[in-house]
């Protein structure tokens, strides 16, 4: 049952899409620039809209689907759950060691606090201690895969 509406929701979203699609063609480029710049959307905003209400529906089944998986299989909640506490520990360790920058940045609504200045570069902190990670991960399976072969 669920099956064949999700076919039908997918077949009428695919032909909305065709639909949308075939009238931006059909308008062309230099129209559909000039009537943004007049501030009139109105031929892209469909597609967009398709487009969002898509998005939505794969980020609900993913989430639905990844829930249910998560519950039904035990073994695989501990590791989910030991891979997001880890992942919550690089991210404040990274919090923690970065500090605020007392150099003045230019933002679009005025200059970066310290507060955003620290967030910036937790994420680039958390981002290297992720990139490290990974690469020893990786050379740590290589060197596995020779040594078993």
């Amino acid at each position: 049952m669920l099956h064949k509406i999700l076919k039908i929701v997918a077949a009428i979203l695919s032909i909305l899409g065709i639909i949308f699609l075939g009238r931006i063609i059909a308008e062309g480029d230099d129209e559909i620039k000039a009537a943004a710049l007049a501030g009139d959307t109105s031929i892209v905003d469909p597609i967009a809209i398709v487009s969002y209400i898509i998005l939505g529906l794969v980020i609900l089944f993913v989430v639905v689907f990844v829930v249910k998986n998560l519950f039904t299989n035990t073994a695989g909640l501990k590791n989910t759950l030991i891979g997001v506490g880890a992942f919550a520990v690089v991210l404040i360790l990274s919090y923690v060691v970065s500090s605020g920058d007392t150099m003045k940045y230019k933002l679009q609504d005025g200059f970066a606090t310290e507060g955003q200045s620290q967030m910036v570069g937790a994420g680039l902190t958390a981002f290297y201690i992720l990139i490290i990670v990974a690469a020893v991960a990786m050379i740590f399976s290589g060197v596995k895969k020779v040594i078993s072969k």
